[in-house]
């Protein structure tokens, strides 16, 4: 799995936001990441929750920055 990767634009025209997704170690992370977020104005796209159409322990939660790209901070481990 790589800690960050940038793939060629394959879609669109013109702006297309970036998903920019951080590792966590643990779910009170991605909490904090998402309240920390949501304190600063930011735009609220999901809030945290397990995402099973991923794998049985992908938690996560994305919000859109200033710049209009999907942020997101996302957990692997078990609860």
């Amino acid at each position: 799995m790589p800690d960050f990767w940038i793939g060629p634009r394959s879609t669109g025209e013109g702006f297309r936001e970036a998903h920019i997704a951080f590792a966590t170690p643990d779910r009170d992370s991605v909490r904090a990441f998402f309240d920390a977020a949501r304190a600063a104005g930011a735009e609220v796209l999901h809030e945290p929750r397990v995402w099973p159409e991923y794998h049985a322990d992908y938690y996560g939660a994305f919000v859109r920055d200033p710049d209009g790209n999907n942020v997101e901070a996302v957990c692997h481990a078990p609860e």
